[in-house]
């Protein structure tokens, strides 16, 4: 049976710190769709397979993703409600965002007249 280890949920500050790498964001948009193996997460890399693990295990530590294993193997996965509490941070300070950028989008390409 396979092993699943769910990280707690991190401070906002703990999750900006981690997206702040571009090598970290690299291997978040590589799991956000499906679990890959630490090994397959490596190979996308010109790091050493010890530079990528410290990624990894910051972003584990900010909560950002899963780890499970199965057998040796170690599989990782975005954890997207990780994301939320930056999401609310940000909309502290950019709180009509969602509904400008609509605003904007009907504006430059309104909607033909129903017929």
């Amino acid at each position: 049976m396979a092993e699943q280890k769910q990280p707690t949920s991190a401070a906002p500050d703990a999750v900006l710190r981690a997206l702040a790498d571009p090598h970290r964001r690299q291997i978040l948009r590589l799991v956000q769709h499906a679990e890959l193996p630490a090994g397959q997460i490596a190979a996308s890399f010109t790091l050493t397979q010890q530079a990528v693990s410290q990624h990894i295990g910051v972003l584990k530590q900010a909560g950002l993703l899963t780890e499970r294993r199965e057998g040796t193997r170690r599989l990782y996965a975005l954890r997207h409600e990780s994301l939320e509490p930056v999401r609310e941070l940000l909309s502290e300070f950019w709180p009509d965002a969602l509904s400008r950028l609509k605003q904007a989008i009907e504006t430059d390409h309104p909607r033909p007249p129903k017929r």
